[in-house]
């Protein structure tokens, strides 16, 4: 990488540390942001909103509590972004994933990433895109279209947090959101070469409103993308804890960041390649299965395991899909309460996949949704009897390699994975298993395959996150991937992408 790319590609560790010792403002942190955002967003389309003049605004007040000595917090100063699906700030648009009707709206709340970030001083800059209700594993919608990756921009980044994964890796920001119903963290982080977190449930407190309940569904999880291990665990510091509004909230505090420099020496690690349903390209297998003799390097033992779930992967990827149901279900009821008909006369403006399922939502009964619960009791067993005598579980995070972008708004993933057909939706993501347990679970960079990015996905003991990030932080040590980024900070810039053409 050149110098001028050194600012870009800082941790957030480092940037928050020479803000607190006044080698670097705030101001001038901020304004480099916004250069590159505007310089390189055009032909990446990571960020769908930006408000540059209120984060110039808190960087100038970031400023000043630096020189008058106030109390500062972990990450004061340091730029971020929200995504925009269920990721709110007051006044700033919510569309939900690119729904065009949704375009001029906005909720009056902050999400839990938007609050505690905030709070640490942090400083938000914008809104990055996602795929329409956050309902596939890539990520492109009607209004704003896809996002590329910056390792090919050709490719598609996955999602459903891929402006945000898009944004880190191209060095436009230190971290970002992401949040994961079915691996939305995990997902782009695979095809972004980027850690993606997803802590254990109820480690992230959820402040989602009208139903407090809502979020357990499958499990849904709020968290960072970042580039580095140490970054992450410094985000789950901010963002971990307990808030009374979530009844699923666990109490106490952790340092997650000490926890990267534990050993992982006498670990037995469980290695699947396949989660004994999946198929995946060859091409991916061969990358992880020498990635994870890392762990050994480390003084772990890696061990393959067998995993005998009784349902074959498309049996599981529609479960997903039907679990996922209510939940969208009731925010567009809610939405058409207040006046914006998504299934009436918006109804183009969602995917016909999308449709597909919503119409299944409304017909599932009650018999069905228990079923369902019975399925994914399976999933949980399965990989409570791999943890009773390991401390980890790691797959590839995805089956397959990042895809082409479509050019209609409706990017998807393949249809079939070494000649056997899986749900283009997300039957090729190998993370929404997590979303059933409650485990957490990582993507940690791999290696590539022809320049294009892989993921290796590391699950932990529920409420092993601590063991999570120790092993993903020995690994980092032995296979350290930074070198990769500097393919993103020389591509060509490129065109501007187009809009949607339908």
């Amino acid at each position: 990488m050149s110098p001028s790319d050194d600012l870009a590609y800082a941790t957030a560790t480092d940037l928050a540390a020479r803000i607190r010792q006044g080698d670097l403002s705030p101001v001038e942190l901020m304004d480099a942001v916004i250069a590159r955002i505007e310089e390189r967003n055009p032909s990446l389309n990571a960020f769908v909103f930006t408000a540059f003049d209120e984060a110039r605004e808190q960087a100038q007040r970031a400023e000043a509590a630096v020189t008058s000595g106030e109390p500062l917090g972990p990450l004061h100063g340091v730029p971020t972004a929200l995504k925009d699906l269920f990721d709110f700030k007051p006044g700033w648009p919510a569309t939900f994933g690119g729904i065009r009707a949704l375009k001029d709206f906005s909720v009056p709340a902050h999400c839990t990433y938007a609050e505690r970030m905030q709070a640490a001083g942090a400083i938000l800059v914008g809104k990055t895109n996602s795929p329409v209700m956050g309902f596939r594993g890539t990520c492109d919608n009607y209004l704003f279209g896809p996002t590329r990756n910056p390792f090919d921009l050709t490719k598609n980044t996955g999602g459903s947090s891929g402006g945000s994964a898009a944004a880190v890796a191209d060095g436009l920001l230190p971290l970002s959101e992401g949040t994961d119903g079915g691996g939305s963290i995990r997902i782009p982080a695979a095809w972004c070469n980027l850690y993606g977190f997803q802590a254990s449930y109820g480690r992230v407190p959820s402040i989602a409103r009208p139903s407090a309940f809502g979020s357990i569904n499958p499990f849904l999880y709020e968290g960072a993308l970042t580039r580095n291990v140490q970054d992450a665990a410094l985000a789950l510091d901010v963002l971990s804890g307990y808030d009374d509004r979530d009844p699923f909230a666990q109490e106490g505090t952790t340092d997650f960041a000490a926890a990267t420099g534990r050993s992982i020496e006498g670990w037995r690690i469980a290695y699947s390649p396949d989660f004994g349903v999946y198929p995946v390209d060859r091409r991916v297998a061969e990358v992880v299965e020498k990635a994870v003799l890392a762990f050994e390097e480390a003084g772990a033992t890696v061990e393959q395991v067998d995993i005998d779930i009784p349902y074959d992967q498309r049996e599981l990827s529609d479960l997903w899909a039907r679990l996922i149901l209510p939940l969208n279900i009731e925010g567009i009821e809610g939405l058409k309460a207040g006046g914006i008909d998504l299934l009436g006369e918006h109804r183009g403006d969602l995917p016909p996949e999308y449709l597909h399922w919503i119409d299944k939502g409304y017909r599932l009964t009650a018999l069905d949704v228990m079923r369902d619960q019975q399925m994914r009791t399976a999933v949980y067993d399965q990989i409570q009897q791999v943890m009773r005598s390991h401390q980890l579980l790691v797959t590839p995070t995805l089956a397959t390699l990042p895809v082409d972008n479509a050019g209609d708004g409706n990017t998807l993933g393949p249809s079939s994975v070494e000649g056997v057909e899986v749900d283009p939706l997300l039957g090729w993501c190998m993370t929404y298993f997590t979303n059933f347990t409650g485990h957490p679970a990582a993507s940690i960079p791999a290696g590539d395959v022809g320049g294009l990015p892989v993921g290796m996905q590391v699950i932990g003991r529920r409420f092993g996150d601590a063991d999570v990030l120790a092993a993903s932080a020995a690994y980092e040590r032995i296979r350290p991937w930074q070198d990769a980024y500097a393919r993103c900070a020389q591509r060509p810039l490129g065109e501007a992408l187009p809009r949607p053409v339908r």
